[in-house]
Formats: structure tokens, C-alpha cells, sequence
């Protein structure tokens, strides 16, 4: 009887005839919170409480053992990000008037940002999943990351007290301000509020053309206000290129978007 050996991920007999094995992912595959706590330095003494901040429901609901999920630390944690990032932009621009701020302090806040912070600290490789959701991509998906993130900051100010959450999240505040400014003068935003002034509904991003290999594509997105073109732009994202768009909308129409 031949031996079966394994080819491209199919395993195979020396008779060709091939076995299709399906290999279940494992949602056990994480990162321990120690390993985390020392990673990031987080000096957190209490692992139980960073253990915690790490389980979703759907851990809790597939394993007996664990015993409660890390929503209410996001809870906590979003009322302290509140507080954290609404001092450190109040310190950090005093020409600003409060809408300003206000815009600054939402935009650091809002779930999307915080994936972006968790996804570049790769706190979902710490992320406890249960199998559903860890096989549908949830370590990757920013709704789970931002609350992911949001509960280890829950998790470290019970730790360690505001102190301790300032001394980690402000430089992710720091190493991303101009990026932040950058978004809340987000030109697709003033271009909307022209069109709305103007009574002319809201504008309409059209992807006319894509080119270049998969890993470096390049689009080209053209803006359009009740049917006119405004003004085309391309990237290396549809993102991009509808904001490139609405900078050339804006620069047509002789508007700033700074």
C-alpha cells in the first residue's frame, strides 16, 4: 500500500489518489497576556485583569473555564480615552478654540482610529476568540479591535491609575497627530458641506478605472455634484482617490479645505 505524502497542501499517495483534509483553524492560537504585558510594557501586575481585556463573548460562550468577557473594561476603558485624550488635546493646542478641539477629540475616539492603534501595537494576536469568529476574520476587523483597545485601557487604568494609561497611550497620540489633523480637515467632508450649502445633495465618488497588478493598484475615482464632474484624483486606494477628488473639487470651485 503507498505511502501518502503531502504536495501544495493536498495530501496525496504515491497512486495519485488524493485525501482532502480540512484543517479547522485554531482560535487558540493567541498570544498570552504575559507575553503581551512584557511586548508592550505595560507593567500590569494583575494578568487576571489583562486576561480579561483580552476575551471576547464569544471565548466566553465556547470555553466554561473563562468566566467573563472584556466588555464592561471597554466599558470603563471608553470613558477614560474620553477623559485621556480630551486633556492631552486641550495641553497640546491652546490656539484652539473648543469646536476644534471637540473635532480633534472625536476623531482620536472613534472606533476606527482605535483599530488603527490596536492593529499597530497587534494587540489582535492577543485577541481571545471563539471559533466562528476567529475563523470569519475578527482579528482583523475593526469594530472587535476597537473595543479590543479600549478594554486594555480599562485593564491598565484599574491596574495602574490615569499615570499609567497616559504614559502609554500618549505617544500613539503624539506619533499620530498629523494624521489626525490632517483627517478632521478631511477635504470630502468640505466639499459635502459646499454642495449641501448650495443645495446641490451630496456628492457622488465614481470609480472610472483601476490599473496595476493586484499588490499595487492604482484608481482613479472622479467626484460628481448633481450629475457634474468636479474633479478626478488617483491612488493607490479608492479612499485616496475620492480624497484626492475632492481636493481637486475644492481647488476648482477656488475653496480650501485647510
Amino acid at each position: 500500500m503507498p505511502l501518502p505524502g503531502r504536495v501544495g497542501g493536498v495530501w496525496r499517495s504515491l497512486s495519485s489518489r488524493e485525501i482532502i483534509v480540512t484543517i479547522l483553524p485554531d482560535s487558540r492560537n493567541f498570544e498570552s497576556a504575559s507575553d503581551l504585558n512584557q511586548r508592550l510594557g505595560l507593567h500590569i501586575s494583575n494578568l487576571a485583569l489583562l486576561t480579561r481585556a483580552l476575551t471576547h463573548r464569544s471565548y466566553v460562550n465556547e470555553n466554561a473555564d473563562s468566566l467573563e468577557d472584556n466588555e464592561r473594561l471597554e466599558f470603563l476603558g471608553d470613558a477614560v480615552l474620553d477623559f485621556i485624550v480630551g486633556a492631552w488635546v486641550y495641553n497640546r493646542f491652546p490656539e484652539m478654540r473648543e469646536g476644534e478641539l471637540t473635532k480633534i477629540r472625536s476623531a482620536i475616539v472613534r472606533n476606527d482610529q482605535l483599530a488603527t492603534f490596536a492593529r499597530h501595537l497587534n494587540l489582535g494576536a492577543a485577541l481571545r476568540l471563539g471559533r466562528g469568529e476567529y475563523a470569519s476574520g475578527g482579528r482583523q476587523r475593526d469594530g472587535l479591535l476597537g473595543s479590543l483597545f479600549e478594554a486594555v485601557i480599562g485593564a491598565l487604568y484599574l491596574d495602574g491609575g490615569l499615570k499609567a494609561v497616559e504614559a502609554f497611550v500618549f505617544p500613539l497620540l503624539e506619533a499620530s497627530q498629523e494624521f489626525i489633523l490632517d483627517d478632521i480637515h478631511d477635504p470630502k467632508s468640505h466639499l459635502q458641506e459646499w454642495a449641501q450649502a448650495e443645495r446641490k445633495g451630496t456628492p457622488q465618488y465614481i470609480t472610472i478605472s483601476s490599473s496595476g497588478p493586484d499588490h499595487a493598484k492604482v484608481f482613479e475615482v472622479e467626484v460628481r455634484v448633481q450629475g457634474q464632474t468636479y474633479g478626478r484624483g488617483q491612488g493607490s486606494s479608492k479612499q485616496v482617490a475620492a480624497r484626492i477628488a475632492a481636493q481637486t473639487a475644492l481647488e476648482s470651485l477656488g475653496l480650501s479645505y485647510k
